[in-house]
């Protein structure tokens, strides 16, 4: 699908945001829609159906969260990404709880916020299922036969390390939150440090430099991405 044929629904109360993003959006070849608060962007969803949403949280009178669990409760699939000030951890946490598919804080870049939104809609038109081998840089994961290579060398993972890379590998790109993978991999989210210790022995195993990984990225106070490399 060509950048041409895809429509996104900017929800934002900033008229300097909203046309940063018409003109930054519109330039890379997308068609923008725009909304200034909740009831705007409900009313226009009767009429239109995007291919994305940009929601910022901080709208006036019903908030971005609200309107996205009111969305996901409808049954909505289009994909959300979020707009957040950089210090609303909580609310991202929350957001993508809700089924946020990513997001990006303010002030963002907007080649940041395009490959954020490549990612969300590739993972919206993909075929379902996983691919059976994932590449990425000099990484390589097997899904069928669970053989995890760097450099063309088998690496050894725990079970528990493989199950993390795994969720990672078919989310690729995507964040994932503390949470999410703790209720995937151990069906609890008491304790985020079981996690913390298991990405970092990960780290050790398929990073070339643990400190300063490659792949397994920190999103600080909300979780971890697969990064996609050449």
């Amino acid at each position: 699908m060509t950048n041409q044929a895809v429509s996104i629904l900017v929800v934002d109360d900033e008229p300097p945001i909203r046309k940063l993003l018409r003109v930054g959006l519109g330039s890379q070849g997308y068609t923008v829609s725009e909304a200034p608060n909740a009831k705007a962007a409900i009313e226009l969803m009767q009429t239109e159906r995007p291919d994305l949403i940009l929601l910022d949280l901080g709208l006036p009178g019903m908030t971005g969260l609200e309107l996205l669990g009111k969305w996901r409760g409808e049954g909505l699939d289009i994909p959300v990404v979020i707009l957040s000030s950089r210090t609303d951890e909580a609310g991202i946490v929350s957001a993508l709880e809700l089924g946020a598919d990513d997001y990006v804080t303010k002030p963002f870049g907007m080649n940041e916020l395009v490959a954020r939104i490549r990612v969300a809609l590739r993972h919206k038109f993909q075929q379902q299922g996983e691919k059976p081998v994932f590449q990425t840089g000099d990484l390589s994961v097997d899904l069928v036969k669970r053989i995890v290579k760097v450099e063309g060398k088998e690496v050894k993972l725990s079970p528990k390390e493989y199950d993390i890379l795994r969720m990672l590998v078919h989310y690729a790109g995507k964040v994932l939150t503390h949470q999410f993978l703790m209720k995937q991999i151990w069906n609890d989210t008491t304790d985020v440090q079981y996690l913390r210790v298991y990405v970092r022995q990960l780290r050790q195993k398929i990073e070339k430099t643990p400190d300063q990984p490659r792949y397994i990225i920190t999103e600080t106070g909300v979780g971890y991405r697969l990064r996609e490399v050449e």
